[in-house]
């Protein structure tokens, strides 16, 4: 039936459809058919009292088979097959497991009953796409759990899991052991009983109807952490339809809106990013027959920020994690900060007090190298020194167990020399984890020369199973995120040094969808970081270098490129350093001029494209879409431009080239001189996407 993607048959009074299409079980076209005939087969059986609804492999079905976006429609549609489901005069169960995801759980609310084990998770994830639920889910699952309650599951997209979902009704019975079995049994107990459809309940709505102060506050919260994106409003509003349309109108109301928002450039984006994060995790010459090292036990160098931050990350994600660092008063405090940043995530929502307790008692510290004898991955976490790193890889060579992974958490020096400093250079790689590393999302994995391409793979897996995003990248100064972020930060030195103003920037920068502008950021991360690596590295940043050597190193001084008065953090323009600005350029020989906002921000792009075309063209990184993956996850970049290549590729790489050559021209900074590789793309009418096409 349907090309063996569904399967039928009857177990004495209950007829069970069985779903098969792996990996995740999504609904296809082929599947949809599947069920549809199913469904009417067993109707037509007068044997069958009941109907269990059920899926093979390792989860219900995942949601829709979003490859088939843009592509003619194939009936049955998922609303269509739904509302049969829901029709069905025979009670209709989905016995649930896995993540029950999107059009999966669209499909579970359709039926009369759901079960499933405690570990199922049910999310209509489908905002992170860009989009809202499109088949019922905006106007079902309030009907089931109330609009209050429904509003997180499906403004955020996050799941529910299956105890909480019992206790609010979503999951009808609990069930541990084999799933198909006791659903078949759950179905032969509700045979006879009143059926009751979703569809035509509106007794959950009642409280929200006669009240709407809790609704509207909740929608008001969650939307505050949205980033300003269409889709998470556009949720609110189908849910919101509930309190004044019917069923069939709010169901149609909800397609519109899905439509509406599949066609847009910001949808668009998100699905990029959506893929682009699976495309990272494909490497070149490394076959699916290549598997990850074991790895149950981590050590991690240096209780500072970065060491801390990792070990929380990787004791949150399940591994057994040594934290070494030889001051004891280090480790002290670093335990500290690690306990009380679990803490206020337990007491936010983020984490249970089982989770935070097993995830500290994970954790145990040490003062010498020689704790690295048993860990299968060790990953240095130290001041940013290249004799001192090679030191301690020499030292972890002799100490660490054959085949361990050694790992340096280096955001620019060079990997290849680290490893050089071990007799294992194949065992050795580097993991740039961004700060704060127990928040931010983003592994930049560094393969070496000689990196071997199993511990590629277990960076990626140790990664994962940590909550990250990995990306691979090659060796080079910056490897690909900061290389990419020198060339925009030496922009905005120029632009300030022709007469822009630090707010002048950061405000083009927040209008085009970053959370803040550079100069902020700077002041955020602190002045002082930027000046060291520039002292030890012999470069030159005029207006930034005298804002350091006045002490001025940002928010944690109260003052850098900006005022931040009484300890707030809202920058305030500062007249003293607008002077400052204008004194250094002078000394430098710039004529102050208003740049017009396009140019600004043309300023602020261009640069990270053109970077970003070199490294591509170098083969540090592999696709374009990985560095659209760093940039948003690492560096703020909107998601809903897609990232910077992306959004480059909708410019036209040729309008892109155009623009940069002119303001090279007319500037002459050598900064702004199109790269080999964006020349080439623009005179061919090619895009980075087209260049990127069978590269891994």
């Amino acid at each position: 039936m349907s090309e063996d993607k569904v399967s039928v048959r009857t177990d004495g009074e209950v007829g069970v459809i069985e779903i098969d299409n792996p990996p995740v079980n999504a609904m296809s076209g082929a599947v949809r058919k599947g069920v549809w005939d199913g469904l009417h087969t067993l109707q037509a059986d007068d044997a069958v009292k009941a109907i269990v609804l059920a899926c093979k492999g390792r989860t219900f079905s995942g949601g829709a088979d979003i490859t088939e976006f843009g592509k003619p429609p194939t009936e049955p549609g998922l609303s269509t097959l739904i509302d049969e489901i829901e029709a069905s005069e025979k009670p209709v169960v989905a016995a649930v497991f896995g993540t029950t995801f999107g059009g999966g759980f669209e499909i579970a609310l359709g039926c009369h009953y759901r079960v499933g084990p405690a570990s199922v998770r049910l999310g209509l994830p489908e905002v992170k796409l860009g989009l809202i639920p499109g088949a019922g889910g905006t106007q079902r699952l309030p009907r089931v759990i109330g609009m209050v309650a429904a509003l997180e599951p499906i403004v955020t997209g996050d799941p529910i899991h299956g105890g909480e979902a019992a206790e609010m009704g979503l999951i009808d019975k609990l069930i541990e052991g084999d799933l198909t079995e006791g659903a078949i049994a759950f179905a032969r107990d509700v045979v006879g009983k009143p059926l009751v459809r979703i569809s035509q309940d509106d007794s959950k709505l009642a409280e929200t109807k006669a009240d709407q102060t809790a609704f509207e506050e909740e929608a008001t919260r969650l939307l505050s952490r949205t980033k300003r994106l269409q889709a998470p409003a556009a949720c609110v509003e189908a849910v919101r339809n509930c309190l004044t349309m019917d069923f069939a109108e709010g169901s149609k109301a909800e397609r519109e809106i899905f439509y509406r928002l599949r066609e847009g450039e910001e949808s668009k984006a998100q699905r990029h990013h959506f893929f682009a994060e699976r495309a990272a995790l494909k490497l070149p010459g490394v076959g699916k027959d290549v598997t990850p090292r074991p790895v149950q036990k981590i050590a991690v160098i240096g209780a500072g920020t970065m060491g801390g931050g990792i070990t929380m990350s990787m004791a949150t994600g399940g591994y057994d994690v040594v934290m070494i660092d030889k001051s004891p008063e280090a480790l002290e405090r670093g335990m500290g900060i690690i306990e009380k940043n679990y803490r206020k995530t337990q007491a936010r929502g983020g984490f249970t007090e089982d989770e935070v307790n097993g995830a500290l008692s994970r954790i145990s510290t040490a003062t010498d190298l020689s704790a690295t004898a048993d860990a299968d991955m060790v990953i240095e976490a130290v001041y940013e020194n290249l004799e001192l790193k090679k030191s301690i890889f020499a030292e972890l060579d002799k100490v660490a167990k054959p085949g361990a992974v050694l790992a340096s958490n280096t955001s620019t020096l060079d990997v290849d020399e680290i490893a050089n400093a071990t007799s294992r250079p194949q065992d050795v790689m580097g993991m740039h984890f961004f700060s704060p590393a127990n928040i931010m999302k983003l592994l930049e994995n560094i393969r070496g020369a000689k990196s071997a391409p199993d511990i590629l793979v277990t960076a990626n897996t140790v990664g994962k199973q940590a909550g990250k995003i990995p990306v691979t990248v090659g060796v080079c100064n910056g490897f690909a995120g900061n290389r990419m972020g020198g060339a925009r930060a030496r922009q905005v030195q120029r632009m300030l040094l022709e007469g822009a103003m630090p707010q002048d920037i950061d405000a083009v920068a927040k209008a085009f969808g970053f959370a803040m502008g550079p100069l902020a950021v700077n002041d955020l991360a602190g002045l002082d970081i930027g000046y060291a690596v520039r002292q030890e590295r012999g470069e030159v940043s005029p207006i930034a270098d005298a804002l350091a050597e006045m002490g001025r190193f940002g928010q944690k001084t109260g003052a850098g490129f900006y005022l931040y008065e009484g300890g707030a953090r809202t920058p305030i323009p500062d007249p003293m350093v607008e002077e400052l600005i204008k004194k250094i350029s002078a000394e430098h020989g710039f004529t102050p001029r208003e740049i017009p906002e396009q140019e600004i921000l043309d300023r602020l792009l261009f640069p990270l494209i053109n970077e970003g075309a070199q490294i591509l063209d170098e083969g540090i990184a592999i696709r374009s879409s990985d560095l659209d993956v760093i940039w948003v996850n690492g560096f703020g970049f909107p998601l809903a431009k897609g990232g910077p290549m992306y959004w480059a590729d909708g410019e036209g790489v040729a309008n892109v080239y155009e623009r940069l050559k002119g303001y090279y021209e007319v500037s002459g900074d050598p900064n702004l001189e199109p790269k080999p590789l964006l020349k080439k793309l623009a005179e061919e009418g090619s895009s980075f996407a087209e260049w990127s096409k069978g590269r891994g």
